[in-house]
């Protein structure tokens, strides 16, 4: 299975309330941190250490230029062997007891605010293992707020069927793909030790369902299976190391978005905050084990490509 990787000619930043626009502002969020308006208390409950940053591969590019990992790539998403990164009941309980907060968070995603624990549960408890970029949405004054962000590596998620980030669960908040701008953001927020704005990368959806995750055990120096949709992480089966990337991509410019965002916010402020309970920040030393799948680029021009999901044969727990 190869990681497909395509070179995005444009930047995500901060929505201005339509598809593109010409400046704007990123928020980083370490993985510790709770962040600027949650829609709940964290969920994050893999308290394991996660990796430091990687460098992607191949060539350096300009840091307004964003390639993009398939969803369904072995090693894009990390996490421990039989232990959930994210309590999604807690979440569930959570939104639940706060009728206005599921109901901005359900309007975000596009479902009904009754669907919203179906929803959930539908999702995978992962951790990044790349510095991501997404549109964090926050709640306000009764209503959901949006910003452009870079996701930490080590931070807990849930992912859906298509392997995108759909919760950051430090925050309780709703992610959707960033937005296309053509300028450099100006970065704001906590910058961690190894961050580098040419690596960071945008996850696009797998071209089908996603059976089963391969996720890297930082904590066991192993690889493991998780089925979609496994909230607890109890049938996690060990399985083979991916195979090395291998076919060639292509460059792609996507079109800008045409969907209107949600209400957007004000930047968020970048004063310290307390760390959230349970998610624990990457070290800076590189952890033991392969790095994730880099992504890579080709110079050839045209449609991107995306790759097939890999067929995952768990074997037998040792």
């Amino acid at each position: 299975m190869a990681v497909a990787a395509v070179v995005l000619g444009l930047v995500f930043t901060r929505s201005g309330g339509g598809g593109s626009s010409s400046g704007g502002e990123v928020f980083l969020q370490a993985a510790d941190r709770t962040g600027p308006d949650p829609f709940t208390e964290s969920s994050a409950t893999d308290s394991s250490a996660a990796p430091s940053t990687p460098s992607p591969g191949g060539p350096t590019q300009a840091a307004n230029v964003t390639r993009a990992v398939d969803g369904s790539a072995p090693g894009l998403y990390g996490g421990t062997r039989s232990v959930a990164a994210c309590d999604t009941e807690k979440q569930i309980r959570a939104l639940q007891a706060a009728p206005a907060k599921n109901t901005a968070f359900a309007s975000v995603l596009g479902i009904k605010p009754s669907e919203v624990p179906a929803y959930l549960r539908s999702l995978t408890p992962l951790r990044l293992r790349l510095d991501t970029r997404v549109t964090n949405h926050g709640f306000r004054d009764g209503a959901a707020t949006s910003y452009q962000a870079i996701l930490q590596a080590g931070t807990a998620v849930l992912a859906d069927g298509r392997g995108v980030p759909r919760v950051r669960c430090a925050c309780g908040n709703p992610l959707t793909p960033p937005v296309a701008q053509k300028s450099t953001p100006k970065e704001t927020g906590d910058r961690w030790p190894g961050f580098e704005p040419q690596n960071v990368v945008v996850v696009s959806p797998s071209p089908t369902s996603i059976d089963a995750f391969v996720l890297f055990d930082t904590a066991h120096d192993d690889w493991f299976a998780r089925r979609s949709g496994d909230q607890t992480g109890h049938q996690d089966q060990k399985t083979s190391p991916p195979a090395q990337p291998t076919p060639p991509v292509s460059v792609s410019t996507p079109a800008p978005q045409t969907s209107s965002p949600p209400p957007t916010s004000s930047p968020p402020a970048s004063s310290p905050e307390s760390p959230a309970p349970t998610s624990a920040p990457p070290p800076s030393a590189s952890p033991p084990g392969p790095t994730p799948p880099p992504p890579s680029a080709s110079s050839a021009s045209g449609p991107s490509s995306a790759p097939t999901p890999s067929s995952v044969s768990p074997t037998s727990s040792p």
